[in-house]
């Protein structure tokens, strides 16, 4: 009786792990057709600190962008390092750089959304594309690519960012857990219920930030000018996404795991300030994987193991066939010949970061 029971379970939270995959694959399909408008100036802005050595790798592929008008707006936050020296040395041969230095105050003092308050003030234009000192455009059309899926109704423009591909075991499970994550925050994106962005590859107009009255919900929080600016500002009318491989930015992966680690520590913890709808989703995709692989591997000792391997390669199948072509679609294709162990990892890396948020909060950025 038990293990019917069990069994049950198993095959309930099975059909919730596939509807999931199968809802990962509306970012498949094309956008539906919008009235694009014609090009318009752009502000890329970028905040730095203490970013002087990225700043000289990677601010020459954002200069050479093919694209009319834009002008670049570096929010310089109190840096100590030799940033205001690079910037400004970039500043006097490209008249579109617009640097905006921030001083520490006592109201906001070390605050990134302040930073961010006064650059985006700052931008001579209305539409806004933001990135990373440590990022890159693959392309010289980046800005072109994310620009040209604003409309009258969509003003809010969702990109992908992945991390640079190295031979590293701790690269292809960062990159393999930021891939699922985008997928997520895509596919949602595209069913009408933004809640999660990139901030690495993200574009929105200025009436967007001053309807959601900028980032003044959140300012105390120490991350989430992307995420819980979601919160406030999309909706399923405004908010579009572009993954033409032309708009793709590429990161820099963090020295240390650990460091990674704490990133996403402190990333999760904030989904404490998402809406209880937004909470569910997520972290049923998560408790569901959790039940598929704990009882499917239970039954395989006590059930007859030729339903269950059926039922498992049903799951696997479907994913591999999804997530597969969603990889070749996000030019991350060698992640797929690591299924399902990296299904497996991104469980534990998830479970690992509940626990340790659950012991101890994770400390504020310096």
């Amino acid at each position: 009786m038990i293990l019917t029971v069990v069994f049950y379970i198993f095959v309930f939270f099975t059909a919730i792990q596939i509807s999931y995959y199968l809802l990962f694959s509306n970012i498949l399909f094309p956008n539906k057709r919008t009235f694009k408008l014609p090009e318009f100036p752009i502000s890329v802005i970028i905040f730095v600190k203490n970013s002087a050595e990225n700043l000289r790798n990677f601010l020459p592929s954002i200069l050479t962008q093919n694209y009319p008008i834009f002008e670049i707006v570096l929010i310089d936050n109190n840096s100590t390092d030799k940033t205001h020296k690079v910037i400004n040395s970039f500043a006097k041969k490209h008249p579109n750089i617009h640097i905006v230095s921030v001083e520490n105050n006592e109201a906001f003092w070390g605050s990134k959304k302040y930073a961010m308050t006064l650059g985006i003030k700052a931008a001579k234009f209305e539409h806004l594309l933001f990135t990373e000192a440590n990022c890159k455009p693959i392309s010289e059309h980046w800005i072109s690519e994310m620009s040209r899926q604003f409309s009258k109704e969509k003003t809010i423009v969702l990109g992908y960012s992945r991390y640079k591909k190295e031979k590293k075991i701790t690269n292809f499970l960062i990159r393999f857990y930021h891939f699922l994550t985008a997928i997520q925050l895509l596919n949602f994106s595209k069913i009408g219920m933004p809640f999660m962005a990139d901030g690495k590859n993200f574009a929105y107009k200025k009436e967007d930030f001053y309807r959601a009255k900028g980032f003044i919900n959140h300012m105390k929080q120490e991350l989430g000018e992307d995420d819980l600016f979601i919160q406030d500002a999309a909706n399923k009318i405004n908010t579009t996404y572009c993954i033409s491989k032309n708009s793709f930015v590429e990161t820099t992966n963090c020295d240390l795991f650990t460091d990674w680690f704490f990133l996403q520590r402190k990333k999760v913890f904030l989904r404490k300030k998402y809406q209880p709808k937004h909470r569910f989703v997520l972290n049923l995709f998560t408790i569901s994987k959790l039940f598929f692989y704990v009882f499917g591997t239970v039954l395989l000792f006590f059930f007859p193991f030729e339903i269950i391997l059926s039922i498992m390669f049903v799951y696997f199948l479907t994913q591999y066939i999804i997530v597969g072509i969603s990889a070749k679609r996000l030019d991350e294709k060698n992640l797929i010949y690591f299924l399902p162990l990296l299904d497996i990892v991104f469980l534990l890396i998830q479970m690992s970061i509940f626990m340790a948020n659950l012991t101890s909060k994770p400390s504020h950025w310096k």
